[in-house]
């Protein structure tokens, strides 16, 4: 390491089976009335009600906000900050996917902060004041957010994802169920589950890596390699739906402290012109991103070869091969779609090719790349990602 560097968590983490159990305590050492932003699939499978039963146990009124149908967006924002406001709200709870929890806490934050949300990115403007306390609750094995100083929101006006990165949007407590996970259908597993992968392996090649970040993305590669597919296959297994939430929570802490790269550059404009979700989105980038890149990062990428092929002597090229196509072959049997198949129109895709590209580079995400690349290699990239073919034509041996 040439200088220091940081590490930033949630205040408190909470982890393991049974762990909601808590969200009562931590509330009640906070505040009086919670608002609960979530979602209908989250309120439907009875998640919402036995948040709320543990809140009132200690005496914390609540409000629900489930306006969350798709991907965070500034409208999203907007009306449960109002909801939060009407009711006098001084604490956040959020329970779901991404989506609820990158809302929350664009809404923790603006409930003491004036302005939009977009004013908030980097180069914009700091945020001043503290914002509302935020306990964030996942039910995937995936996203991380609740580890992350990250919010990514949608611009509705223009198309753009913005990824707002500041200390304020911490949540203070995170509390990781894996209990909640089993409801997760396989399309859901397999979607976040490779963002999850995604999350740790971009945060070990990232060029602002440093030690710490290190031990979280090698840990989380290593119990995602090993869990996602039982996961996928057998959801009821509360083993494997634990490590890939541990795993989860790790890669999280590793890429807010280390950063994201090319995969997560390439896949925001995605999602906000086409309205891919995060983890589809990223999964469908990885594979050909890593073949990108792999030139400049072969030695790291080595360390995730090893970690699916483990036992065997190789060479870091060899390793690094291997890395490549085990996460081919992996998102193959995930039934990740390219883009085409995702339903896309190519014509379409390619009137906003010049725009993903250049809105890439603006995120400031690929600079972290090991291989940096330009916009007409941005642009090559994104028509080979859209009939990718992640089916190898031999297993990886």
């Amino acid at each position: 390491m040439e200088k220091f560097a940081i590490l930033r968590t949630p205040h408190e983490i909470y982890y393991g089976r049974g762990a909601l159990d808590n969200v009562g305590l931590e509330a009640v050492a906070r505040g009086k009335k919670a608002l609960i932003v979530s979602d209908k699939v989250m309120d439907g499978l009875g998640y919402v009600s036995l948040c709320q039963d543990h809140l009132k146990i200690e005496g914390v009124e609540s409000r629900v906000y489930q306006g969350i149908e798709s991907e965070p967006t500034d409208r999203y924002v907007s009306k449960g900050l109002e909801l939060l406001k009407i009711e006098q709200c001084d604490l956040v709870v959020s329970i779901g996917g991404g989506s609820c929890i990158d809302t929350a806490k664009a809404i923790a934050v603006l409930a003491k902060n004036e302005g939009y949300i977009g004013d908030y990115r980097p180069g914009c403007e700091k945020v001043k004041n503290k914002p509302l306390p935020h306990i964030a609750i996942p039910t995937t094995g995936g996203t991380g957010s609740e580890a992350t100083d990250v919010t990514v929101i949608t611009n509705t006006r223009d198309d753009i994802k913005m990824m707002i990165k500041q200390p304020a949007f911490m949540p203070e407590v995170a509390i990781v169920d894996p209990l909640l996970t089993v409801s997760s259908p396989q399309s859901i597993t397999a979607a976040t589950g490779v963002d999850a992968l995604s999350h740790a392996i971009e945060a070990y090649l990232s060029k602002l890596s440093h030690p710490m970040t290190d031990t979280f993305a090698l840990s989380a590669m290593k119990l995602i390699v090993e869990n996602l597919m039982t996961a996928y296959k057998d959801g009821g297994n509360i083993d494997a739906r634990e490590a890939m939430s541990l795993g989860a929570l790790q890669a999280g802490i590793a890429f807010t402290n280390a950063s994201v790269c090319l995969v997560h550059g390439m896949s925001r404009p995605i999602g906000a012109l086409f309205h891919v979700p995060h983890g589809y989105s990223n999964a469908m980038l990885l594979p050909a991103a890593l073949e990108f890149s792999k030139e400049m990062c072969t030695d790291r990428l080595a360390e995730l070869g090893r970690i699916f092929k483990p036992g065997q002597l190789l060479s870091n090229e060899e390793a690094a091969d291997i890395a490549v196509e085990s996460v081919k072959e992996l998102c193959s049997q995930l039934n990740i779609p390219n883009l085409r198949n995702w339903g896309i129109d190519k014509g379409a895709f390619d009137q906003v090719i010049q725009k993903m590209a250049t809105d890439a580079i603006d995120s400031g995400s690929p600079v972290n790349n090991p291989r940096v690349p330009t916009q007409n290699e941005l642009e090559e990239l994104y028509q080979i990602c859209f009939d990718y073919q992640f089916k190898t034509e031999a297993k990886v041996k």
